[in-house]
Protein backbone atom coordinates (compact mmCIF):
# COMPACT_ATOMS: atom_id res chain seq x y z
CA UNK A 1 0.00 0.00 0.00
CA UNK A 2 1.47 3.14 -0.75
CA UNK A 3 1.96 5.43 1.63
CA UNK A 4 2.39 9.61 2.18
CA UNK A 5 6.29 10.34 1.17
CA UNK A 6 8.22 13.11 3.28
CA UNK A 7 10.25 14.94 0.55
CA UNK A 8 13.34 16.53 2.66
CA UNK A 9 15.09 18.12 -0.89
CA UNK A 10 13.83 19.88 -3.81
CA UNK A 11 16.17 20.95 -6.60
CA UNK A 12 15.70 23.18 -8.85
CA UNK A 13 16.07 24.27 -12.45
CA UNK A 14 16.30 28.26 -12.82
CA UNK A 15 15.67 29.29 -16.54
CA UNK A 16 12.42 29.32 -17.54
CA UNK A 17 11.63 27.31 -14.16
CA UNK A 18 12.06 30.27 -12.32
CA UNK A 19 13.85 33.07 -14.08
CA UNK A 20 13.11 34.33 -17.80
CA UNK A 21 14.64 36.77 -19.87
CA UNK A 22 12.99 40.23 -19.36
CA UNK A 23 12.82 40.41 -23.26
CA UNK A 24 13.26 38.16 -25.94
CA UNK A 25 16.73 37.40 -27.44
CA UNK A 26 16.35 38.33 -30.73
CA UNK A 27 15.10 41.93 -29.41
CA UNK A 28 17.90 41.93 -26.83
CA UNK A 29 20.24 40.88 -29.70
CA UNK A 30 18.60 43.28 -32.17
CA UNK A 31 18.72 46.29 -29.54
CA UNK A 32 22.54 45.75 -28.55
CA UNK A 33 23.39 45.62 -31.94
CA UNK A 34 21.87 48.77 -32.59
CA UNK A 35 24.05 50.66 -30.29
CA UNK A 36 26.83 49.32 -32.17
CA UNK A 37 25.39 50.87 -35.72
CA UNK A 38 24.11 47.68 -36.92
CA UNK A 39 20.48 46.85 -37.90
CA UNK A 40 19.49 43.07 -37.58
CA UNK A 41 16.22 41.63 -37.77
CA UNK A 42 15.15 40.02 -34.05
CA UNK A 43 13.77 37.49 -35.83
CA UNK A 44 16.95 36.48 -38.11
CA UNK A 45 18.69 36.85 -34.72
CA UNK A 46 16.38 34.57 -32.68
CA UNK A 47 16.30 31.83 -35.66
CA UNK A 48 20.41 32.55 -35.93
CA UNK A 49 20.82 31.70 -32.09
CA UNK A 50 18.40 28.91 -31.75
CA UNK A 51 20.30 26.93 -34.86
CA UNK A 52 23.60 28.10 -33.43
CA UNK A 53 23.02 27.15 -30.13
CA UNK A 54 22.39 23.73 -31.19
CA UNK A 55 25.48 23.08 -33.33
CA UNK A 56 27.62 24.70 -30.15
CA UNK A 57 25.67 22.70 -27.84
CA UNK A 58 26.01 19.62 -30.07
CA UNK A 59 29.60 19.81 -31.01
CA UNK A 60 31.36 21.56 -27.58
CA UNK A 61 29.06 20.17 -24.70
CA UNK A 62 28.76 21.98 -21.63
CA UNK A 63 30.73 25.08 -22.53
CA UNK A 64 33.16 23.30 -24.27
CA UNK A 65 35.02 22.67 -20.95
CA UNK A 66 36.58 19.18 -22.05
CA UNK A 67 37.25 20.82 -24.96
CA UNK A 68 39.59 23.73 -23.54
CA UNK A 69 37.04 26.69 -23.68
CA UNK A 70 35.68 28.80 -21.00
CA UNK A 71 32.10 29.50 -20.72
CA UNK A 72 32.64 32.98 -21.65
CA UNK A 73 34.72 32.10 -25.24
CA UNK A 74 32.06 29.12 -25.64
CA UNK A 75 29.07 32.40 -25.66
CA UNK A 76 31.07 34.54 -27.59
CA UNK A 77 31.49 31.82 -30.26
CA UNK A 78 27.71 31.07 -30.34
CA UNK A 79 26.41 35.16 -30.46
CA UNK A 80 29.46 35.49 -33.18
CA UNK A 81 27.78 32.75 -35.28
CA UNK A 82 24.44 33.84 -34.94
CA UNK A 83 25.08 36.94 -36.17
CA UNK A 84 26.72 35.17 -38.92
CA UNK A 85 24.07 33.45 -40.01
CA UNK A 86 21.34 36.62 -39.26
CA UNK A 87 23.46 37.83 -42.23
CA UNK A 88 26.05 39.90 -40.49
CA UNK A 89 29.46 38.52 -42.16
CA UNK A 90 32.03 41.00 -40.51
CA UNK A 91 33.20 39.61 -37.19
CA UNK A 92 35.21 42.21 -36.19
CA UNK A 93 32.44 44.39 -36.26
CA UNK A 94 30.28 41.97 -33.86
CA UNK A 95 33.27 41.50 -31.56
CA UNK A 96 32.13 44.43 -29.16
CA UNK A 97 28.52 43.44 -29.52
CA UNK A 98 29.46 39.67 -28.45
CA UNK A 99 31.45 40.87 -25.42
CA UNK A 100 28.77 43.78 -23.90
CA UNK A 101 25.86 41.18 -24.40
CA UNK A 102 27.87 38.50 -22.36
CA UNK A 103 28.04 41.18 -19.46
CA UNK A 104 24.58 42.03 -19.98
CA UNK A 105 23.13 38.42 -20.14
CA UNK A 106 25.25 38.44 -16.66
CA UNK A 107 23.16 41.38 -15.15
CA UNK A 108 20.23 40.49 -13.33
CA UNK A 109 18.31 43.20 -14.50
CA UNK A 110 18.36 41.24 -17.96
CA UNK A 111 16.31 38.68 -15.93
CA UNK A 112 13.04 38.88 -14.23
CA UNK A 113 11.69 36.31 -11.65
CA UNK A 114 8.49 34.40 -13.27
CA UNK A 115 4.56 34.97 -11.39
CA UNK A 116 4.79 32.87 -7.82
CA UNK A 117 8.59 31.66 -7.83
CA UNK A 118 9.74 33.81 -5.05
CA UNK A 119 6.03 33.02 -2.85
CA UNK A 120 6.31 29.09 -3.86
CA UNK A 121 10.47 29.03 -2.48
CA UNK A 122 9.33 31.55 0.14
CA UNK A 123 6.34 28.69 1.36
CA UNK A 124 8.62 25.44 0.82
CA UNK A 125 11.24 26.97 3.20
CA UNK A 126 8.36 27.67 5.36
CA UNK A 127 7.73 24.00 5.63
CA UNK A 128 10.98 23.17 6.44
CA UNK A 129 12.09 21.68 3.12
CA UNK A 130 16.12 22.04 1.96
CA UNK A 131 16.10 23.67 -1.63
CA UNK A 132 18.65 23.53 -4.01
CA UNK A 133 19.60 24.46 -7.84
CA UNK A 134 20.75 21.74 -10.35
CA UNK A 135 21.02 24.04 -13.56
CA UNK A 136 22.90 23.99 -17.18
CA UNK A 137 24.23 27.25 -16.81
CA UNK A 138 27.78 28.86 -16.40
CA UNK A 139 29.31 30.90 -13.27
CA UNK A 140 27.50 34.16 -13.96
CA UNK A 141 24.00 32.34 -12.20
CA UNK A 142 25.20 33.01 -8.49
CA UNK A 143 25.13 36.67 -9.07
CA UNK A 144 21.91 36.49 -11.26
CA UNK A 145 20.15 35.30 -7.96
CA UNK A 146 21.96 37.02 -5.62
CA UNK A 147 20.47 40.24 -7.47
CA UNK A 148 17.06 38.74 -7.92
CA UNK A 149 16.68 38.74 -4.04
CA UNK A 150 16.59 34.71 -4.70
CA UNK A 151 20.16 33.05 -3.93
CA UNK A 152 19.05 32.86 -0.18
CA UNK A 153 16.94 30.45 -0.83
CA UNK A 154 18.90 27.83 -1.79
CA UNK A 155 21.21 26.03 0.07
CA UNK A 156 23.40 25.40 -2.90
CA UNK A 157 23.39 26.32 -6.26
CA UNK A 158 25.13 23.72 -8.92
CA UNK A 159 25.99 24.74 -12.14
CA UNK A 160 26.71 22.16 -14.86
CA UNK A 161 30.03 23.86 -15.30
CA UNK A 162 31.06 23.77 -11.98
CA UNK A 163 29.55 19.48 -12.11
CA UNK A 164 31.51 19.21 -15.37
CA UNK A 165 28.43 17.23 -16.66
CA UNK A 166 25.20 18.96 -18.12
CA UNK A 167 21.80 17.52 -17.08
CA UNK A 168 20.19 14.87 -17.72
CA UNK A 169 23.54 13.21 -17.17
CA UNK A 170 23.29 11.55 -13.79
CA UNK A 171 26.58 12.60 -12.20
CA UNK A 172 25.00 16.13 -12.04
CA UNK A 173 22.05 14.94 -9.87
CA UNK A 174 24.00 12.36 -7.92
CA UNK A 175 26.49 15.61 -6.92
CA UNK A 176 23.73 17.15 -5.62
CA UNK A 177 22.32 14.30 -3.40
CA UNK A 178 26.46 14.06 -2.26
CA UNK A 179 25.95 18.29 -1.22
CA UNK A 180 22.72 17.92 0.39
CA UNK A 181 23.76 14.38 2.14
CA UNK A 182 20.20 12.90 1.04
CA UNK A 183 19.23 9.62 -0.70
CA UNK A 184 17.25 10.25 -3.96
CA UNK A 185 13.94 8.98 -2.56
CA UNK A 186 13.39 12.06 -0.20
CA UNK A 187 14.31 14.52 -3.26
CA UNK A 188 12.11 16.07 -6.09
CA UNK A 189 13.16 18.07 -8.67
CA UNK A 190 11.37 20.46 -10.47
CA UNK A 191 12.07 22.17 -14.07
CA UNK A 192 10.34 22.46 -17.17
CA UNK A 193 12.33 20.16 -19.65
CA UNK A 194 11.23 16.50 -19.92
CA UNK A 195 14.54 14.85 -20.77
CA UNK A 196 16.76 16.98 -18.43
CA UNK A 197 14.01 18.24 -15.56
CA UNK A 198 11.76 14.97 -15.39
CA UNK A 199 13.28 11.90 -16.70
CA UNK A 200 16.92 12.64 -15.80
CA UNK A 201 16.41 12.78 -12.01
CA UNK A 202 14.09 10.03 -12.17
CA UNK A 203 16.99 7.73 -13.39
CA UNK A 204 18.96 8.09 -9.74
CA UNK A 205 16.26 7.58 -8.38
CA UNK A 206 14.83 10.85 -7.68
CA UNK A 207 11.48 12.66 -7.50
CA UNK A 208 10.40 15.11 -10.44
CA UNK A 209 8.06 17.42 -11.38
CA UNK A 210 7.56 18.93 -15.28
CA UNK A 211 6.32 22.32 -15.04
CA UNK A 212 4.38 22.57 -18.29
CA UNK A 213 1.17 23.89 -19.70
CA UNK A 214 -0.50 20.46 -20.28
CA UNK A 215 -1.70 21.56 -23.58
CA UNK A 216 1.31 22.87 -25.39
CA UNK A 217 3.34 19.55 -24.14
CA UNK A 218 4.07 16.63 -26.99
CA UNK A 219 1.37 14.29 -27.04
CA UNK A 220 4.06 11.61 -26.22
CA UNK A 221 5.43 13.43 -23.25
CA UNK A 222 1.88 14.49 -21.88
CA UNK A 223 0.49 10.66 -21.87
CA UNK A 224 4.33 9.24 -20.73
CA UNK A 225 3.77 11.84 -17.54
CA UNK A 226 1.45 10.88 -15.01
CA UNK A 227 -0.86 14.16 -14.57
CA UNK A 228 0.13 15.03 -11.12
CA UNK A 229 3.13 15.31 -11.78
CA UNK A 230 2.74 18.36 -14.35
CA UNK A 231 2.37 21.39 -12.54
CA UNK A 232 0.79 24.22 -14.89
CA UNK A 233 1.94 26.45 -12.66
CA UNK A 234 4.80 26.98 -9.63
CA UNK A 235 1.24 27.35 -7.60
CA UNK A 236 0.64 23.51 -7.91
CA UNK A 237 4.09 22.31 -6.48
CA UNK A 238 2.78 22.07 -2.91
CA UNK A 239 0.16 20.53 -3.72
CA UNK A 240 1.05 18.18 -5.91
CA UNK A 241 3.47 17.11 -3.11
CA UNK A 242 1.31 16.83 -0.34
CA UNK A 243 -0.21 13.85 -2.70
CA UNK A 244 3.30 12.36 -3.46
CA UNK A 245 2.83 8.72 -2.16
CA UNK A 246 5.96 6.53 -1.22
CA UNK A 247 7.01 4.76 -4.53
CA UNK A 248 10.51 4.56 -6.22
CA UNK A 249 10.33 7.20 -9.47
CA UNK A 250 10.08 5.04 -13.01
CA UNK A 251 8.65 1.48 -11.19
Amino acid sequence: MAHRLQIRLLTWDVKDTLLKLRHPLGEEYATKARAYGLEVEPSALEQGFRQAYRVQSHNFPNYGLSHGLTSRQWWLDVVLQTFHLAGVQDAQAVAPIAEQLYEDFSRPCTWQVLDGAEDTLRECRSRGLRLAVISNFDQRLEGILGGLGLREHFDFVLTSEAAGWPKPDPRIFQEALRLAHMEPVVTAHVGDNYLCDYQGPRAVGMHSFLVADPQALDPVVRDSVPKEHILPSLAHLLPALDCLKGSTPGL
